[in-house]
């Protein structure tokens, strides 16, 4: 027994070695990287030259690009918020259902997943327009006079983005709802708490973890969002990743670029340490 404990440690040990050097290669060293491009300086007429300085972060932290940043981080929130108020009663009941009439539903949602965000820009475009859109049916029914275009807005934004990641929030809270004592619901429901009531109070702080850790992998995947913005929404509509791409492809501003999307990693980086925080503060909690 003795002899075998080491033994299974060290191949613990060489089973974690091919994941570590796969996040140092993807991940440490091109976040590294853009790190020390972030302090580098711009040549005009070029790229960039290896001298410090700390005018990128300062042009950064001025009022226009403050706004943008703080424009990025709610609307991102504001996804998530808003995909959990959808996606927890809808993963909640689809978790309640038999294995097949789940599936037509997961299958549903991976079908979703498929589609790219050129594909589902486009088509929320399409669907918000005066011609072809939704507006005509509106009309039809008497609901509007005459058809109107519903993008570029930011309500169009808001909707596309919460379209893409409403299916990463339900296939994220699945397994934890599906894991989760009916017996729950049900002994409040037994005390004469109606099913909606049941929910809100018994279910949802069960899984309170598992919320939270959901609602940050959809806010930091709203935060990458580069396309819908510029397809369904105004200049002033246009997230930080938009402004990112601008400066390293169009503008040729590699270092303000990379500092800019150093922003962008820290703030998802802090709430994912939020999360985990607030998950080791509940120890007990069900996720």
């Amino acid at each position: 027994m003795s002899a075998a404990a080491p033994q299974r440690a060290g191949t613990g040990q060489a089973a974690l070695l091919f994941p570590g050097l796969m996040l140092a290669a993807f991940f440490v060293v091109p976040f590294g990287l853009m790190i020390a491009v972030s302090f580098f300086q711009r040549v005009p007429g070029g790229f960039y030259e290896p001298v410090f300085t700390l005018d990128n972060y300062a042009r950064f932290l001025s009022l226009f690009f403050g706004r943008v940043l703080l424009f990025s981080l709610g609307l991102s929130a504001l996804v998530a918020l808003i995909c959990l108020v959808v996606g927890a009663p809808f993963t909640y009941l689809l978790s309640r259902m038999g294995r097949r009439a789940q599936v037509p539903w997961l299958v549903a949602l991976l079908s979703v997943l498929s589609l790219s965000e050129v594909i589902i820009g486009f088509s929320w475009s399409t669907l918000l327009s005066r011609t072809a859109g939704v507006s005509n049916l509106l009309v039809a029914l008497g609901l509007m006079v005459e058809p109107t275009a519903l993008t570029p807005s930011l309500g169009a934004v808001l909707l596309g983005m919460t379209y893409q990641a409403l299916p990463y929030c339900v296939l994220v809270l699945y397994p934890s709802f599906s894991r989760l004592d009916p017996a729950l619901g049900e002994a409040a429901e037994t005390l004469g708490a109606s099913p909606a009531r049941a929910f809100l109070t018994v279910i949802l702080p069960a899984l309170r973890g598992a919320l939270a850790a959901t609602f940050v992998v959809v806010f930091v995947f709203a935060l990458g969002s580069y396309l819908l913005p510029q397809l369904l929404g105004r200049p002033q509509h246009w997230t930080i990743s938009v402004l990112v791409t601008d400066q390293a492809i169009y503008q040729s501003n590699m270092p303000f670029a990379a500092a800019m999307a150093v922003f962008l990693v820290l703030a998802s980086m802090l709430l994912v340490a939020l999360s985990a925080l607030f998950g080791a503060r509940r120890p007990g909690a069900r996720a």
